[in-house]
């Protein structure tokens, strides 16, 4: 890779963290989409990506916390399955072309949901037994795929009431650092290399997870909070789509 092509990737990289980490989330699948756009091979891809993943969804749990927007106990339920499926399936791989055409879909139904508007605000309780299945199977995508799965887990939280967008962001961005370890876990069990860029890569993922994490907390409007969701699933729909 030329020092040009390195100086794009990490501006690209701090965009793309911004964006994620202003919703919560760590942004592996933005970060994935932009190294093939680059051209970085397809065995740097997974490891790297995780590992900006990691770095953002922390800088992310750690601001939500400070502000008082994590809730405990909405994310242990899906988090006593997840982890445990996230390194396992770090270990395998799927025919990838038609995971991504079904998870693009997915996102995509999601996405355009977060436009329509939602009468009933009411927060229901959170059933732990259909947690736990949820936590396991996106547990078994993010590990397969090499995301930390909150692009998932958000969008549902909010869908069927059990948080506020901003308390479903704050819960996310810890699923989303735990989930990325745990894959990155099932990773280095089967071994991974990365390269020397990776280290101006992670500057600029935590720069721009700052920023983002910061305009996020700092905004008062819900609606907005929602609306940069919805496009952040339809981007990551798109980028899906393009490289399967």
């Amino acid at each position: 890779m030329t020092g040009f092509e390195i100086v794009i990737l990490v501006l690209l990289i701090c965009v793309m963290a911004a964006l994620y980490a202003s919703v919560g989330h760590g942004g592996a699948s933005g970060y994935l989409a932009i190294m093939a756009l680059i051209g970085v091979s397809a065995a740097l891809m997974r490891p790297s990506a995780l590992i900006l993943n990691v770095l953002v969804a922390a800088l992310a749990t750690i601001m939500f916390v400070r502000a008082g927007f994590f809730r405990w106990q909405l994310l242990w339920p899906f988090l006593i399955t997840s982890i445990p499926c996230a390194f396992l399936a770090g270990a395998y791989s799927i025919n990838e072309p038609t995971f991504k055409i079904l998870v693009a879909a997915t996102l995509v139904i999601a996405g355009v949901r977060m436009f329509i508007g939602q009468r009933d605000e009411v927060i229901r309780p959170l059933p732990i037994p259909l947690a736990a299945v949820i936590g396991g199977l996106i547990g078994i995508l993010s590990g397969l795929v090499g995301i930390g799965g909150g692009i998932l887990l958000t969008p549902l939280m909010i869908l069927c009431r059990w948080a506020t967008p901003r308390e479903a962001a704050a819960v996310s961005a810890p699923f989303i650092l735990l989930n990325s370890l745990a894959g990155l876990g099932g990773l280095l069990y089967i071994g991974f290399v990365v390269e020397q860029w990776i280290w101006w890569a992670s500057a600029g993922a935590v720069i721009g997870g700052l920023i983002g994490s910061r305009w996020s907390i700092r905004s008062g409007s819900q609606l907005w909070l929602r609306r940069a969701l919805g496009i952040v699933l339809l981007v990551a729909a798109f980028k899906f789509v393009v490289t399967a």
